[in-house]
């Protein structure tokens, strides 16, 4: 009979077939793009090169000529590809000038920029989870964390950090450049920006993880033994990181095409700023060259992810030797039902004060007025009260937010239990920025808030993907499920005493700390015209609408990113508080 570990390696021809299939859908589905959005292509085009230009019929027929959209999308396709073998990417329908030297260009900026991002995020990721390595490593661990310092630094809205960086440490403080890209220094504050939400990320995860390190068979072992605390702590930190490690791909390598808030506010030429534009403007060469250059660089990084993960979790994956990580038997804090409780509340009062108001009505004569009695939020660049808008946004940002990640979780767990089927096609996806997933979902359903959260379905459910299935391959390589199915247990018992106590808690837990993240990405569709539409009221939509006033009037983004906060920490905390003992 076959082990448990025998299951643990996927088919190679299956997962090199679904990173074909993914990724030549995709390159497909944004060939189709103009012609998907019922807009002539040699009209956006033609406006992209003279803005100011009213087309006539001969012209829009000449450009149709010299572009050859008379063929249709997939004969432009063919020739593209074809191209490729010989370096020859085309050249840009705007410019005019060859695409593959800026698409490599562009790609080296956004790599470079990644890499420190990286650099960061191991840093925040190190300093959200030390105090539980150090604990542990020494038996002193007692009471498990909240997590909502994790939960807090997650919730930082990327382009809020940006601008507060760039504002405070570039043009007050003069430490680094402000804007562009000349040097080493330029790096630094857009890393900071989204390496810190990101180092909370896989932090967070890290820190649910080492608990039950700790308390595997081998560890209580290696105490008995006298192990020095710090080969525990290196042991438990590799045992924890298997699991975690997944998440790189859908947190920091995506960066790479999904950094355009960051990239747009410090002026850095990337990869995401060059396929948005290309998307807005129709230009097919350049945003299909640069989407198959995400497609590669998603696969590569995959496959490093994969075997760096095999190599830490070592022959025991392979002979189904591993042991699974116990439910780690830790009291909570009463502090955290304290803190769920004032999250609560907080953001209770702050709808039910909001409700009260009046969201839609303009005063410009009360432009970015700061807070006060009348007006305690303050009110935004057109004179609307932000209390207002706030409290009347909540239940539609919150519900959609919901909505979107409990989607999102669902996918993750039918696909990552699939996981020889599906590997290509997460890592395919998880380099596919959601703005891009936006152009292309809207073009068929036009700008919504649903159009706008169908965009962030297709492409959020790749953390839980690959997370899911790393669990189910450690869960598949443990030797108690080696014993259940020697004793007949069927799909079913597997199902409900094996993978879901191993999948379902941790899943979970990162889906409460990507919450905030699923507002932000939502807001970031709407303020580009694909998502919510204004005059509605919406708590990252507000964030997107008043980020330009950031310097001159913060309190305009410190109120919804403040409720942003409360809705994350009442999340984690809540969840926390419920599963723990007094």
């Amino acid at each position: 009979m076959a082990t448990a570990g025998a299951d643990t390696h996927p088919a190679p021809w299956r997962t090199v077939a679904g990173r074909v299939v993914a990724g030549a859908a995709l390159l497909a589905a944004v060939a189709l793009l103009p012609w998907l959005s019922g807009t002539d292509p040699a009209l956006t085009v033609l406006r992209a090169r003279s803005a100011d230009q009213d087309p006539t019929p001969a012209q829009l027929a000449a450009v149709r000529e010299q572009l050859g959209l008379d063929q249709g999308p997939f004969t432009h396709l063919a020739h593209w590809l074809g191209g490729l073998p010989r370096g020859d990417a085309g050249s840009s329908w705007v410019s005019g000038e060859p695409v593959l030297p800026q698409v490599t260009t562009a790609f080296a900026v956004s790599v470079t920029l990644m890499l420190g991002a990286f650099v960061v995020t191991v840093a925040v990721a190190a300093l959200v989870c030390g105090r539980t390595l150090y604990l542990g490593s020494r038996r002193r661990l007692r009471r498990a964390r909240a997590g909502t310092g994790a939960a807090v630094l997650a919730a930082l809205p990327k382009f809020l950090l940006a601008s507060l960086l760039a504002t405070v440490c570039g043009v007050w403080l003069g430490w680094f450049p402000s804007s562009g890209w000349e040097g080493p220094s330029s790096m630094v504050l857009p890393a900071l920006a989204l390496g810190v939400p990101s180092g909370a990320m896989i932090g967070g995860l890290l820190d649910q993880s080492l608990p039950g390190a700790f308390r595997e068979p081998w560890a209580r072992t290696w105490y008995a033994f006298g192990f020095s605390s710090d080969a525990i702590a290196r042991n438990a930190l590799r045992r924890a990181l298997a699991g975690v490690l997944p998440q790189l791909l859908p947190t920091v390598v995506a960066l790479v095409g999904g950094a355009v808030a960051v990239e747009k506010i410090f002026n850095i030429p990337g990869l995401g700023r060059l396929a948005l534009d290309a998307a807005i403007a129709q230009d097919l060469p350049p945003l299909q060259t640069a989407t198959l250059a995400l497609v590669l660089l998603g696969v590569v990084a995959g496959l490093l992810i994969q075997a760096l993960r095999r190599a830490l979790l070592g022959p025991a994956l392979r002979d189904g030797a591993l042991t699974a990580p116990p439910p780690a038997a830790l009291t909570r804090r009463r502090s955290t039902r304290w803190i769920a409780g004032f999250c609560a509340v907080a953001l209770l009062a702050l709808v039910v004060a909001g409700l009260l108001r009046d969201p839609l009505r303009v005063d410009t004569a009360a432009r970015l007025l700061s807070p006060s009695a009348a007006h305690p939020l303050g009110t935004d660049s057109l004179g609307r009260d932000l209390l207002a808008r706030l409290g009347h946004g909540a239940l539609r940002t919150a519900g959609v937010a919901l909505a979107v990640t409990a989607v999102g979780v669902l996918v993750g767990l039918l696909l990552g239990s699939v996981a020889r089927a599906s590997a290509g096609l997460v890592e395919v996806t998880s380099t596919l920025p959601a703005v891009l997933a936006g152009l292309l979902t809207t073009a068929v359903t036009g700008p919504s808030v649903w159009g706008a959260a169908l965009a962030v379905c297709l492409v959020g459910w790749t953390p839980y993907a690959a997370q899911a299935a790393a669990l189910i391959e450690e869960e598949r390589a443990s030797g108690h499920m080696l014993a259940s199915l020697s004793f007949g247990a069927g799909p079913l018992y597997l199902l409900r005493h094996h993978y879901l106590p191993a999948v379902l808690p941790a899943v979970l837990r990162n889906a409460l700390l990507r919450l905030p993240t699923t507002v932000l990405v939502l807001a970031s569709l709407g303020f580009l015209g694909l998502g919510e539409q204004p005059p509605t009221p919406e708590w990252g939509r507000l964030l997107s609408e008043n980020q330009p006033y950031f310097e001159l009037a913060p309190w305009t983004v410190l109120g919804p990113a403040c409720a942003l906060v409360l809705l994350s920490v009442l999340a984690v905390s809540g969840t926390a508080s419920g599963r723990g003992r007094a």
